[in-house]
């Protein structure tokens, strides 16, 4: 186990050689883990066949980006907070950021209303000028802050530098067991208020449930769906519901993700006539924003016998391969002395577009809070 101060300096001369890293933490985990590639070469996947760490961007028809394992370094340091400097940066919104958003989110219903759609999900980019561009630094802020999150900070010369702290798991498979969830809905989180969710919001987190489930059920012997709950992630809450399943021995991991991603949290529904809809009227590139990232792939060894009469037994152990991915919401790209800021929302036919307009400005403020 490294200290902090010589794990971040690892990662500082690495950043200034311009070679790739990630460093991570997972949700509700002490550990931070750091994977260092150790050349610029640019490697990329397909079959998810390899072991490594994924960055895969919205547009599945593009590639994934892999650290392989066997290239990387990794170190981990176990720490509950990290020590950072407090920081200003400006932030403001424009009124034709405004008037832009709205008009596509009405663009967006009158494609529901007419049938075309039944969700869809529309998002912006949000520049802010910042007065300390240091990855680390803000990576810190976001540990520190987001203990429900996925926490990353990502590098690639060829690629960028992104960071984030989504509370969204994509999927999660060990061995032949599959764990994923749907999120959907968002309101500002009040300490002492029980939540009311509206019909608007109930259906989507629905909508996601369902189609969720019906996409996985293909590739699994079994699977089943939790209770709907109420979860926090900063000042914002979401409904989550868990969903579990029995993987056939047949499956491939690459069916599985296509299956799920984009899911109708990040993308809509139906999922190809939404993609195409957002491609479309965006007016701008999402590239790895509601993308996904995370562990691919990676050994796990226990044996299978702890009790000491069994000692011989002890010398097999059971090999399981696991995977862990995020989907990439709340989450910036550093770029010039800025960050980009990506935020979205779902869209119904019973949204309201200066109602969307403002959940965004809310989750933009959500992510933005470690850079103010």
């Amino acid at each position: 186990m490294e200290s902090e101060d010589s794990f971040f300096k690892a990662l500082e001369a690495q950043y200034s050689k311009q070679l790739p890293f990630v460093v991570y933490s997972r949700p509700v985990n002490s550990v931070i883990k750091c994977w260092l590639q150790n050349d610029a070469a640019l490697h990329k996947t397909a079959s998810f066949t390899e072991s490594g760490f994924v960055f895969a961007p919205f547009n599945f028809n593009e590639q994934t980006v892999l650290f392989p394992e066997q290239d990387c370094e990794q170190f981990q340091i176990d720490a509950s907070q990290l020590a950072v400097s407090s920081e200003n940066s400006s932030f403001i919104t424009s009124e034709t950021e405004k008037a832009s958003h709205v008009a596509l989110v009405a663009n967006g219903i009158e494609a529901i209303t007419e049938g075309t759609l039944k969700k869809v999900v529309l998002s912006r980019r949000q520049s802010l000028e910042l007065s300390n561009d240091n990855p680390f630094h803000i990576f810190k802020k976001l540990f520190n802050t987001y203990k429900e999150a996925m926490v990353y900070c990502w590098y690639h010369p060829q690629v960028g530098l992104w960071l984030g702290a989504t509370p969204e798991l994509l999927l999660k498979v060990n061995g032949p067991q599959l764990t994923t969830i749907s999120l959907a809905g968002t309101q500002r989180y009040k300490a002492d208020s029980e939540m009311n969710w509206s019909p608007k919001e109930v259906e989507e987190q629905q909508i996601v449930t369902d189609y969720i489930s019906e996409q996985i059920a293909p590739y699994c012997k079994t699977t089943s769906v939790g209770q709907t709950e109420t979860v926090r992630a900063g000042n914002l809450v979401h409904l989550k519901s868990k969903i579990t399943g029995t993987m056939e021995r047949s499956v491939n991991l690459s069916a599985m993700i296509e299956a799920l991603h984009p899911t109708p949290a990040v993308c809509g529904f139906p999922k190809e006539t939404a993609k195409n809809f957002i491609l479309q009227n965006e007016n701008y590139k999402r590239e790895f924003y509601t993308g996904f990232l995370g562990e691919l792939n990676l050994k796990v060894s226990r044996t299978r016998n702890t009790n000491r009469r069994n000692i011989e037994n002890n010398a097999y152990a059971v090999v399981k391969t696991h995977s862990n991915f995020y989907v990439n919401l709340r989450c910036m790209q550093l770029k010039e002395g800025k960050a980009l800021l990506y935020v979205g929302g779902g869209i119904t036919k019973d949204s309201q577009p200066l109602a969307e307009w403002e959940e965004t400005v809310n989750k933009s403020r959500t992510i933005g809070a470690v850079l103010v």
